[in-house]
């Protein structure tokens, strides 16, 4: 019968055995149940851009270009180092001035290579008691793995109303990366890419020094005599461009 031919007709040339779920088939423009989807498309139809970055499934629907290895990335591994870049220099005088610094803090110190030993010996105890404190109220990047993770409580800028704030960074960052997180964590005013404004600059808690920009925390966490411990203090503060560090730590940190 006609009824019967437009029945067969409807269920062979429409896919209405899949129209119950909330997706639209592009085919037919019905509701589909699977949940497949197409591909993000950019505005004017065009595709998005993936990330380069090995394992990586992240895209952007603007280009996000490494300026060196000219290559797109998602915002996640914009930075050379944060998608390793193969055109990131290793510049070589990072660890002379690690080194230059340990020796300035040793220096500085007063007494014997005895007491010395002793004193780091202290600090490293008094750091691993803080660490566990720190853990439970440090503000950071919540998707960092646990193993990459360094805590500071960080001493503030004078000028700040609060004295100090527990943070934490991944140990693989650079000392100006970690300058810039802590200064968006702290809601400070950073003009470190300002030539004639001072800079906000990490200082060691016992010397005062500023700590080289270009160093990582790895390596002053791994070195023989750190000056920087996990769990630690350091101190903020804004110095002139020609300033190496603070007079007086004791106006940031009381001492025990």
């Amino acid at each position: 019968s006609q009824l019967m031919q437009s029945f067969i007709h409807s269920f062979f040339f429409f896919c209405f055995s899949t129209d119950f779920l909330p997706f639209i088939c592009d085919s037919c423009s019905g509701e589909s149940a699977t949940g497949e989807q197409s591909e993000p498309r950019a505005a004017g139809g065009s595709s998005s851009f993936p990330c380069s970055f090995t394992d990586c499934r992240g895209k952007e629907l603007l280009p996000v270009i490494c300026p060196q290895c000219e290559k797109h990335f998602c915002l996640a591994h914009r930075h050379q180092d944060d998608h390793k870049c193969e055109k990131l220099e290793v510049q070589k005088p990072r660890m002379a001035a690690t080194k230059e610094l340990v020796q300035r803090i040793v220096e500085s110190k007063d007494g014997s290579k005895t007491k010395g030993r002793k004193g780091a010996k202290n600090s490293a105890t008094a750091a691993k008691v803080a660490l566990m404190k720190l853990k439970l109220h440090a503000a950071g990047d919540k998707g960092l793995p646990q193993t990459e993770r360094t805590y500071f409580q960080v001493y503030l800028p004078k000028e700040c109303k609060a004295s100090s704030q527990p943070m934490f960074f991944c140990s693989k960052w650079s000392v100006g990366k970690v300058v810039d997180y802590a200064a968006s964590l702290a809601s400070l005013k950073n003009n470190n890419n300002i030539l004639t404004a001072k800079k906000l600059r990490l200082c060691h808690p016992q010397s005062g020094e500023a700590v080289p920009m270009d160093v990582t925390l790895v390596s002053l966490l791994s070195h023989p005599e750190t000056p920087l411990y996990n769990g630690g203090n350091v101190i903020l503060e804004y110095l002139d461009n020609e300033c190496t560090g603070l007079e007086d730590v004791s106006d940031y940190i009381t001492p025990t």
